[in-house]
């Protein structure tokens, strides 16, 4: 940024999400008492009621789009952002609340609401990238706060974000972890989610979730066949590709391929 320069501002915003990733940026504490010397904080009511009209310079988006309203309202975050960038399972892939994708939403509303006129709804979760064009997306759930600052300050100098595309069996050979699907037959996605977690679940013998989505390219129906050669039941697939990111190719089509 030249001297006399304007910083550039930042707008985080919220859409149907458990606020966990915008959590991810609260948690940095030292680094966000030097950001606002990089960047101003023009929008996050997360953090503060004060707000700072755009057009913005960077937006980061969390939530997925469940309701006509957030479909028009995330065209207006379009409009107003230079560059926007999705953060976490809810944005990127439209989280779990995309389970309503492989069912029909009005018999859920006709369990839980007593008054089903009420509600207005999408018959489908979506992810941001869905409704409107974004220029990145960081996966999780939730999301790296490394990983986040990462692409705040790739957006601010202008540059591609430094994110880890390869899977997490790289960080388990990191770790000089065990394989817990080769040595005790644990279903494990591990093979097909991009890396971003650390293996946290692998390293305490239990199988990945498929907290970070789809690595780049995954052959996810060859782990399916492998896994249906340990024994692993079709309805235990499915339920293995239904978590974080269900809606999210190639988890979407594997969960469909084995339902019965």
């Amino acid at each position: 940024m030249s001297a006399g320069a304007a910083p550039p501002k930042l707008a985080v915003w919220k859409f149907a999400s458990c606020d966990g990733c915008q959590l991810s940026l609260l948690d940095f504490e030292q680094e966000l008492i030097a950001l606002p010397d990089q960047i101003e904080v023009a929008y996050f009511l997360e953090a503060t009621k004060g707000t700072i009209e755009g057009p913005y310079d960077l937006s980061l988006v969390e939530g997925s789009i469940t309701t006509p309203a957030d479909r028009e309202r995330i065209r207006e975050v379009r409009r107003q952002s230079a560059r926007l960038v999705t953060i976490g399972a809810c944005a990127t892939s439209g989280g779990i609340q995309a389970l309503r994708n492989f069912a029909d939403v009005d018999d859920f509303i006709s369990t839980v609401y007593a008054e089903p006129g009420y509600i207005s709804t999408l018959e489908d979760s979506t992810a941001i990238s869905a409704n409107v064009p974004v220029d990145f997306e960081l996966q999780g759930c939730p999301v790296d706060r490394h990983q986040l600052f990462e692409v705040i300050s790739a957006f601010l100098n202008r540059r591609r974000p430094a994110i880890p595309s390869y899977s997490v069996c790289v960080e388990c050979k990191r770790a000089g972890n065990v394989c817990v699907t080769v040595a005790h037959g644990t279903p494990c996605l591990g093979p097909v989610t991009q890396a971003g977690c650390g293996a946290i679940c692998p390293s305490c013998d239990r199988g990945c979730y498929g907290c970070f989505g789809p690595a780049e390219a995954p052959n996810a129906p060859s782990l399916s066949r492998q896994l249906s050669g340990l024994g692993v039941e079709d309805v235990d697939i499915v339920r293995l590709y239904r978590t974080f990111h269900a809606d999210r190719e190639p988890f979407r089509s594997e969960g469909i391929a084995h339902e019965r």
